[in-house]
C-alpha cells in the first residue's frame, strides 16, 4: 500500500457517446474551469482540452473501447468507454485527478476504471468493486445496496463481497456504513473504511473496506472514493436502464392486450415476447379489424427504435390504423392514407407494416407491404411457403407507393404474419434467416395455437436479440358470408 499522505482531488464526468456532457462534478468542473451551470449537453470545451487528450483520444476510446489516460502537470485523467448490453458503445467516463507535488500514489485509479462497471447489472457492478477494492486496497470488502430511494427507509441489503469476509463479521464496520450514508462521505475507523456510492446526489449503498493489521491512508481512502463513485454511476445507470425497460414491456404488453377480435370465420392465435436482454423493447405491435361481408384485416407492424418513446408511437399507429381501416380499403389504400397521415406528424417513428385482408367465403386473401417481411403460409401437410408480396417505403416517411397482391388460402392453410425478431440473428442474411423459417414442418393437424407456440420453440424465440410478435390464422371450414 501507499503510505504517502500529499493531497489530491478527484473530480468525475460523463460524456454521450457524441462527446457531450452528461454529468461533471464540482471537482471536475473546478478543476477543468467549465461553468457550473449550463454544462449538460455541451461538448468539451477549450477549457478542458488537457484534459480530453489530443484530438482523437475521446474518438479511439469510443471505437476500441480500450482505456486510455491522457496526464499532463500535477493531473491525469482516464477515459473508459460505458458500454449496453449488446457492447454497442453508450458514452464515457472520465476520472480526473489531480495531485499536489510530491509522489503520487502507486495505486492508479485507472485500474477501477477498467474493472468496475463493465456491464448493464448492479449485482455485477456490486462484484467488480468488492473484488477491486479487496485485491488493490484491503484484506476484505463487501457492498451493501439499499432497496429503497431513501436510504432510511429501508435496510442495506449485502450484494457482493470478497476477500476475508470474516473480517466484516463484527459491529464497527456495519456502524461506519450507516454512518457514511447519513452524512454522504467516507468514514475512516481504525482498520475500517466505509465509503457511500452516490449518484445523482442520492446514496445508493456503501463499499466497506477492512484490514487485519495495517491502518488505511489518505490515499487509500482517495481511490475507495473514486471506485465508490464509478460504482454508484454504473448501478444508477443499470437501474435506471431496468426500470425504463420495465416501463417499456409493461406498456407494450397493456397496448397488445386488447387487439379487436376478428370475425368468428377466422381462427387466430397471437403471440409477443420482449426480447430478454439486450436493448429496451421496440414498437413491435399486431390488431385485427373487422370488415364488411365477414372480412377481417390482420396488421403487423414494427415502429423502428426501441424504448418507452416507440412503445407510444406503436399506440398512434394502431390507432390510425383503426381510423383509416374503417372505410374498408384495400390494403394497398389504407396503407397509402395510413403513411400521409403519420408522415404529417414529425415526432412519429417510422415503421414497417404488412396487412393481410382475409375473405374466408371467398377463400382470399390480399396482401400489402410497408417495408415488411413477407409473411408465410402453411399448407394442411406443413409445407411452407413464403409469399412474394412487393414491398413499398415505411410508414411515416410519406413516400407511398404500395401494392396488392392475392393468392388462395384453404380451410386447411395456416396464416403466418411476423415481426423480425422472430428469424433474424446477427451477423447473418436475411434470406438465410427466412429460409429457416421456410423449412420449419409443423405437426399435422395442429391448432393455430399450437402452430404459434411449435414456430416460436423451434426457432429459439425465447433467446431472440429483438422483440418478436406473430400472428397465426385459419379460415374455419364452411365459413359463411355475415351479413353486413
Amino acid at each position: 500500500m501507499c503510505a504517502d499522505d500529499s493531497p489530491a482531488v478527484a473530480g468525475v464526468a460523463l460524456l454521450d457517446a457524441d462527446a457531450n456532457y452528461l454529468f461533471a462534478d464540482d471537482a471536475y468542473r473546478r478543476m477543468t474551469g467549465e461553468p457550473a451551470g449550463g454544462l449538460e449537453g455541451r461538448p468539451v470545451g477549450a477549457r478542458a482540452a488537457d484534459v480530453a487528450g489530443p484530438p482523437g483520444l475521446l474518438a479511439a476510446v469510443l471505437a476500441d473501447g480500450r482505456p486510455r489516460t491522457h496526464a499532463s502537470p500535477g493531473r491525469r485523467c482516464t477515459w473508459q468507454r460505458m458500454t449496453g448490453a449488446r457492447s454497442q458503445a453508450l458514452g464515457l467516463i472520465g476520472v480526473l485527478i489531480e495531485q499536489a507535488p510530491g509522489p503520487p500514489p502507486r495505486l492508479h485509479v485507472a485500474a477501477a476504471a477498467d474493472r468496475i462497471g463493465t456491464t448493464l447489472d448492479a449485482e455485477t457492478t456490486c462484484e467488480e468493486l468488492a473484488r477491486y477494492v479487496s485485491t488493490a486496497l484491503a484484506d476484505a470488502a463487501a457492498v451493501d445496496l439499499t432497496a429503497a430511494p431513501d436510504p432510511a427507509a429501508a435496510p442495506l441489503r449485502r450484494t457482493a463481497a470478497a476477500g476475508r469476509t470474516e473480517l466484516l463479521a463484527d459491529p464497527a464496520p456495519a456502524a461506519a456504513a450507516e454512518r457514511a450514508i447519513r452524512e454522504g462521505r467516507p468514514v475512516l475507523d481504525d482498520r475500517w473504511l466505509a465509503a457511500p456510492l452516490i449518484a445523482r446526489e442520492r446514496a445508493l449503498g456503501v463499499v466497506l473496506a477492512a484490514r487485519a493489521h495495517s491502518r488505511f491512508t489518505r490515499d487509500d481512502v482517495l481511490l475507495t472514493q473514486s471506485a465508490a463513485l464509478r460504482a454508484a454511476f454504473a448501478v444508477d445507470h443499470a437501474r435506471r436502464y431496468a426500470e425504463a425497460r420495465r416501463t417499456a414491456v409493461e406498456l407494450q404488453r397493456a397496448l397488445l392486450t386488447d387487439p379487436g377480435l376478428p370475425h368468428p370465420n377466422l381462427q387466430l392465435a397471437t403471440r409477443y415476447l420482449p426480447a430478454g436482454t439486450g436493448d429496451l423493447v421496440g414498437g413491435d405491435w399486431f390488431e385485427t379489424v373487422r370488415l364488411h361481408f365477414g372480412r377481417t384485416l390482420l396488421v403487423m407492424g414494427d415502429v423502428m427504435g426501441h424504448g418507452v418513446a416507440s412503445a407510444v408511437d406503436m399506440n398512434s399507429y394502431r390507432a390510425a390504423l383503426r381510423d383509416v381501416a374503417a372505410a374498408d380499403l384495400p390494403p394497398h389504400r389504407v396503407l397509402r392514407r395510413l403513411d400521409m397521415a403519420i408522415s404529417d406528424a414529425a415526432s412519429r417513428r417510422p415503421a414497417a407494416c404488412l396487412l393481410a385482408r382475409v375473405d374466408p367465403a371467398r377463400g382470399i386473401v390480399s396482401f400489402s407491404s410497408a417495408g415488411h417481411l413477407p409473411p408465410a403460409v402453411f399448407a394442411g401437410d406443413g409445407a411452407a411457403e413464403l409469399v412474394d408480396v412487393p414491398v413499398g417505403p415505411p410508414l411515416g416517411t410519406g413516400l407511398g407507393g404500395y401494392d396488392i397482391v392475392s393468392r388462395r388460402l384453404r380451410p386447411e392453410d395456416t396464416l403466418l404474419l411476423f415481426t423480425d425478431g422472430l428469424v433474424e440473428r446477427r451477423g447473418e442474411d436475411i434470406d438465410t434467416s427466412l429460409a429457416r423459417l421456410a423449412r420449419f414442418r409443423p405437426r399435422p393437424g395442429c391448432t393455430v395455437d399450437e402452430l404459434a407456440d411449435e414456430v416460436l420453440a423451434r426457432l429459439d424465440a425465447a433467446h431472440a436479440a429483438d422483440d418478436v410478435a406473430l400472428m397465426a390464422a385459419r379460415i374455419r371450414e364452411r365459413a359463411l358470408p355475415e351479413p353486413d
